[in-house]
């Protein structure tokens, strides 16, 4: 318990998912948070087959929280719009304190028989949200960080298709390979100030919305088409089955198992690890 005690994290995409879960796990080891999300439905002309986290959900999220001891803020802010993070930055902080760690896990994806079916619509909402979201994230979030001092740790959500040339969904593999560009740069531009940058690389997540595949659909693609079920095949099995049962890979993991590394990474334990990218995929960007 308390390894993070005393800090406080800042959480895009926290409605629920990994967001939410991430948000759970920091507080239950010390942390105090300010969790945001969308708050509003997609728009249409994106064509996403799941709908966002809505205001009830973030303030569920809270009372997660709460109920572990720790003080929650949350503030509905669209990860697309710099002023929208800045002002839940400024109420956050004005809350809850000072941001010792960012994670920016806000995300969508859409999933397709072929990437040239993309529309620009799409294309759009995906990039900006998953890239120019990061960003803002940063921009929103560094000045503050640097001008205490004291440090603090970012986490970049990328995903195992920000390390590999994933079928159907070339829009978000561009985004979450920027997600790695990012970290990079800002691992490198922030290292002075010590703040430690980094990304991680989920294999598919069973949570909802975008983590379960985007819904039927996007399962009926992938077993339509062999290659693209091949490439979400994962090596590790199911660690909780019987050992003796017959060898599968586990075909997704939950969000607590990407929640134990965000709370690594944002920890004292990580203090020395900056500029890295590290895949929690049960082997999916690996295997053969």
């Amino acid at each position: 318990m308390g390894r993070v005690a005393g800090k406080v994290a800042f959480i895009t995409g926290a409605g629920m998912g990994q967001g939410r879960s991430h948000a759970v796990r920091l507080a239950e080891e010390g942390a105090d948070i300010i969790a945001t999300d969308l708050g509003v439905p997609y728009d249409p002309a994106g064509q996403l087959s799941y709908d966002p986290a809505t205001p009830e959900q973030l303030e569920e999220t809270r009372a997660f929280v709460e109920a572990t001891g720790r003080k929650c803020f949350t503030m509905a802010a669209d990860v697309r719009n710099r002023d929208a993070l800045q002002a839940a930055v400024h109420a956050g902080t004005a809350a809850v304190g000072p941001i010792d760690v960012v994670v920016a896990n806000a995300g969508v994806l859409s999933v397709h028989a072929s990437s040239l079916e993309v529309s620009d619509a799409t294309f759009d909402m995906v990039v900006d949200t998953n890239l120019k979201g990061v960003w803002n994230t940063i921009l929103a979030t560094a000045p503050g960080m640097i001008e205490r001092k004291v440090g603090g740790s970012m986490i970049l959500v990328s995903s195992a298709a920000g390390l590999r040339g994933h079928l159907g969904y070339a829009h978000y593999a561009a985004a979450k390979h920027g997600v790695v560009g990012l970290m990079r740069a800002f691992a490198n531009e922030l290292a002075p100030h010590r703040i430690r940058v980094n990304s991680i690389h989920p294999t598919c997540v069973a949570s909802p919305g975008m983590g379960l595949a985007c819904g039927v659909g996007a399962m009926e693609i992938f077993m339509a088409n062999p290659r693209m079920a091949m490439q979400a095949t994962n090596l590790l099995p199911d660690l909780d089955t019987d050992p003796d049962e017959p060898y599968q890979g586990v075909p997704g993991l939950t969000e607590n198992e990407v929640s134990h590394t965000v709370l690594f990474l944002a920890s004292d334990e990580a203090r020395y690890i900056t500029g890295i990218t590290m895949p929690v995929d049960a082997g999916c960007t690996n295997k053969p």
